[in-house]
């Protein structure tokens, strides 16, 4: 009998731990390449790639040339017997998986839209050569992924430089990341042959380019010539190299001025930008850019810029705009700010400019500079312009696979903006709840059957505005008000920035060192935000006083736990709060809260008194019902 007894008490003891919220969470385990702590191990690696661009834009056919010396260096344990090389463009090929599919745009908050079919365009990427030593590598081509096999195998720290050629036209619209409009003005991206990922967790990362999932990319250095009609301002990723031939002497003038700033000095004021496009200057000239440990390389050009730029601890925070997009004479103020208040709360800025051009693409990001479109409403503006900018954080710096985890990318970004935004607005009534939006968002977008968890990919994803975007920044928003507190929640996130800066963190590496940096356990946090789509509904059963002492009797009607907060308001006009811990939950789904009331007698008691947490069900908060 007593021993039915033991297998029976083990047999539940198994149930309840298969189930209850606080189960370990299944992770990797930890290596000496990624440590227990979160942070990188003592035989942490991954690659290193440099290149050398030399490209021309041929305006009257909108195509760009290029040749390019790709420097790789094996810092695996592995040897590689081939390499997988991105080739994007080829997005825009009649044989891409995105035209065959011919998905419908993406519609995000505040009307942006991205069509990745590019509406239409067809184009391509042409490899012309792709060598080593002279002699031209087998190479098959997979849409915007191509397999190239080596002359021979590349054993560890060994390295290999590959000569190859290259060109493409350039599309009206790339898919919501680049374009043009007519032969005015130039925005480039993905636009060179780059070499895939390969790491300690997937070895070689080529998940094809389709649109939904952005990217994943080594870090190293640039040194790129790009060749255009001579009344062209270029701004790229990286420092130029000869600002001698490029910018006259005004412009030098105006820069050192703007350097030292914090109020917008004008390199290029509205009447030279007009007049600028009034004139056809002869010839070309040549524009060299170098960017140190950086994760890609993009830039603009338009004969018909307008330029405003300051300074920030030595930081050049420049905006490029047209002339007609007038409300961009706010957008400076707006940068400096957004470099400032993203440097002192998360890690300093790391590059020597920040700079975001206005344009057709509705907003992306790349080091050192961003596009983003004009918008007239003011607060929608600084939105977009602080989120690109954000992405100098988030996926910039601390290098996560955006293909994989757009979660840890978007979501960790769209959380840091709504601090951005907050203290930008702060004494408005915007600034003062644009984090509801959050609330919001989840009343519409966590709908029971149609809701993915956050660890689905971004090409399954049915809502990507919630799955990448918003319900993660819910996610941190959470944990940091609900579950650790401000200051513990910052430090935890500031060692994640300072861990992982120009490293590929993986989302373990992000749960450990936040659990280890904040000294909780969090698995049931992770769980239930991240893989699962757990509901939150905190009830209060009933209340019974008895003496000093009032009862009240708690139930998690939910999947989804969080600590509780209560407030208990009494017959003489007092109220006080009381904030229950996570491990109230510990021995099941009810627990009795006992509050010692100093002899008052309780006429009304609030769980999440005020309204931050997303509750289902709000109306089982109250006492009485």
């Amino acid at each position: 009998m007593l021993m039915l007894l033991a297998v029976t008490s083990l047999a539940l003891q198994a149930s309840v731990a298969d189930t209850s919220p606080f189960r370990g969470l299944s992770l990797p385990p930890p290596t000496r390449v990624r440590s227990a702590s979160g942070a990188p191990g003592p035989d942490y690696w991954q690659q290193r790639v440099d290149y050398v661009i030399r490209a021309t834009l041929d305006t009257a056919r909108s195509v760009i040339r290029g040749t390019e010396r790709i420097h790789y260096e094996n810092h695996s344990p592995d040897t590689l017997a081939f390499v997988w090389v991105q080739i994007e463009q080829n997005i825009f090929a009649k044989t891409s998986v995105t035209y065959a599919l011919n998905q419908p745009p993406l519609h995000f908050a505040g009307g942006a839209v991205f069509d990745f079919t590019g509406k239409g365009f067809i184009g391509g990427i042409t490899i012309e050569r792709f060598a080593v030593a002279g002699k031209e590598l087998e190479r098959t081509e997979y849409g915007t992924m191509m397999r190239v096999e080596l002359p021979r195998p590349l054993a560890p720290r060994g390295m290999i430089e590959f000569d190859v050629a290259w060109h493409f036209p350039v599309p009206p619209y790339g898919g919501g990341r680049m374009g043009r409009i007519g032969t005015r003005l130039y925005e480039v991206a993905q636009w060179y042959p780059r070499l895939v990922v390969y790491d300690d967790v997937h070895g070689w990362n080529p998940l094809p380019y389709i649109g939904a999932g952005e990217f994943y990319l080594e870090y190293g250095d640039f040194d790129v010539t790009l060749t255009l009609p001579a009344g062209f301002v270029v701004a790229a990723t990286g420092t130029v190299q000869n600002p001698l031939v490029v910018w006259s002497a005004t412009q030098r003038a105006r820069l050192a001025r703007a350097r030292v700033s914090s109020e917008r000095v004008q390199v290029i004021t509205q009447a030279e930008a007009t007049a600028h496009s009034a004139q056809r200057a002869p010839g070309t000239k040549a524009w060299r850019f170098t960017a140190h440990r950086v994760r890609d390389f993009a830039w603009a050009a338009s004969p018909d810029f307008r330029w405003d730029a300051s300074g920030w601890r030595g930081i050049l925070i420049q905006t490029l705009y047209r002339p007609s997009a007038t409300p961009w004479e706010d957008a400076n103020r707006m940068a400096w700010f957004t470099i400032k208040h993203f440097s002192e709360t998360w890690g300093m800025y790391p590059w020597p400019h920040a700079t975001t051009v206005e344009g057709l693409v509705e907003g992306m990001e790349y080091p050192m500079l961003t596009f983003v479109p004009s918008i007239e409403k003011r607060e929608d503006q600084f939105w977009v312009l602080t989120h690109e900018f954000g992405h100098e954080w988030f996926p910039m710096l601390v290098g996560s696979d955006e293909r994989r985890y757009p979660w840890m990318d978007e979501g960790f970004n769209t959380f840091i903006d709504y601090g951005s935004a907050e203290g930008y607005f702060a004494g408005t009534t915007y600034g003062d709840t644009v984090r509801r939006e959050l609330l919001t968002a989840y009343q519409i977008s966590a709908v029971p059957g149609n809701e993915q968890p956050l660890i689905t990919r971004p090409v399954e994803s049915r809502d990507l505005a919630w799955t990448a975007y918003q319900k993660p920044a819910l996610m941190l928003t959470m944990l940091r008000d609900a579950v650790l507190g401000k200051a513990t929640f910052e430090r935890a996130m500031r060692a994640y920035v300072r861990r992982w800066s120009f490293r590929h963190p993986q989302p373990a590496d992000f749960y450990r060192t936040i659990e280890n940096v904040s000294g909780k356990d969090l698995d049931w946090f992770w769980r239930a935000w991240v893989y699962t789509t757990a509901r939150l509904d905190q009830a209060i059963d009933s209340v019974t006083v008895a003496g000093d002492t009032a009862s009240v009797f708690l139930s998690n009607r939910g999947q989804m736990v969080l600590p509780v907060t209560l407030e208990l308001r009494y017959a003489d006009g007092s109220s006080e709060t009381r904030e229950l811990p996570i491990e109230m939950w510990n021995l099941g789904s009810r627990f009795t809260a006992r509050v010692p009331t100093g002899g008052r007698q309780p006429v009304g008691i609030t769980a999440d008194p005020g309204g931050i947490y997303p509750d289902i069900d709000r109306a089982n908060n109250r006492w009485p019902h």
